[in-house]
């Protein structure tokens, strides 16, 4: 054997990372471009949605169609997630909270992401309309498109923004109502989407007081500057009663409501607490706390009214 021919000691002959290495190295970024952690509260809202809207006395429960409906809301949700993170990408670079997703921090290209999102809400869009129905998928695609192109934009413009996207975030219970019973005429389903609508102020004022300096930086106006302190007190504050008196509605509607009136009032008088714990502290440390009691309050609420159901 020629000396030129000799391989080193420790060099393969293929130098370039394998297939498999290299699929076991993206699937996390796409995974995370879907925004899990948003997609599981989207779930419980549309779980909670479709049991309390099956009617009542019909045997038995549909477990396939509340897969399908699941299934098909958790593909758009991805798919609005990934196109988010495409349109967004350079202000989230700006951020150091956002800086390491996917697209920001340049492990995967713009086009990927789009494609990627693009997929999964067209695919996640059809999939409601052949497995579940014509209502439940609009439903969908009308979250889709006024979280991209109403909430997305606007976040660089007012910071109103919170308002529309709550339009749009307040629609999984929605979702899951129509594809039980294909009608959301109905006012436990509105009383639903109200308590999920006001529930998302504290929730975002929280985010955004956390922060607000990474948000300036990036461009986005989800604060006023001159009266950030007055604007956090009336979106916190004032939604986060309004979440109680509409949680007190969709109760009304339910077959047993005393022990689920009671839940209500004492989930309700905690997240108070951390609302208004965080309007006189208006600290960090406070906010994430206010941000912890918003998730926990609504897993807890979707499961008082999901019992309340006979």
């Amino acid at each position: 054997m020629s000396v030129l021919s000799a391989r080193p000691l420790g060099i393969t002959r293929n130098a370039q990372p394998s297939l498999w290495t290299a699929v076991r190295e993206t699937v996390p970024d796409f995974w995370e471009l879907t925004k899990p952690e948003v997609n599981l509260l989207i779930l419980v809202a549309t779980f909670t949605g479709f049991y309390l809207g099956y009617p009542r006395g019909s045997n038995p429960f549909p477990f396939e169609r509340l897969f399908h409906v699941l299934a098909g809301t958790l593909l758009v949700a991805s798919g609005a997630g990934a196109l988010n993170q495409y349109l967004e990408y350079g202000f989230d670079a700006r951020m150091r909270r956002t800086s390491r997703r996917p697209v920001a921090a340049g492990r995967l290209s713009p086009i990927s992401a789009f494609w990627f999102g693009i997929s999964l809400a067209v695919i996640g869009a059809a999939y409601l309309l052949l497995f579940a129905n014509a209502l439940a998928a609009s439903l969908a695609v009308i979250t889709l498109l006024s979280y991209l192109f109403t909430y997305t934009p606007l976040k660089r413009k007012t910071p109103l923004c919170t308002v529309p996207g709550a339009f749009a975030g307040a629609m999984p219970p929605l979702i899951g109502w129509a594809a039980a019973c294909g009608s959301i005429a109905s006012a436990q389903a509105w009383a639903l989407y109200a308590m999920l609508f006001f529930w998302q102020f504290p929730h975002f004022m929280a985010i955004a007081w956390m922060y607000r300096e990474d948000y300036a930086q990036a461009g986005y106006l989800v604060l006023p500057a001159r009266s950030e302190k007055s604007f956090l007190a009336w979106l916190t504050a004032v939604p986060s009663i309004a979440v109680l008196l509409a949680s007190f509605a969709a109760i009304k509607h339910a077959d047993d409501r005393t022990l689920p009136l009671c839940a209500s009032v004492i989930l309700g008088l905690g997240l108070l607490f951390y609302v208004w714990r965080q309007l006189v502290l208006r600290s960090k440390a406070a906010a994430r706390q206010l941000l912890k009691a918003t998730i926990a309050y609504l897993l807890l609420q979707m499961l008082v009214l999901a019992v309340s159901k006979r």
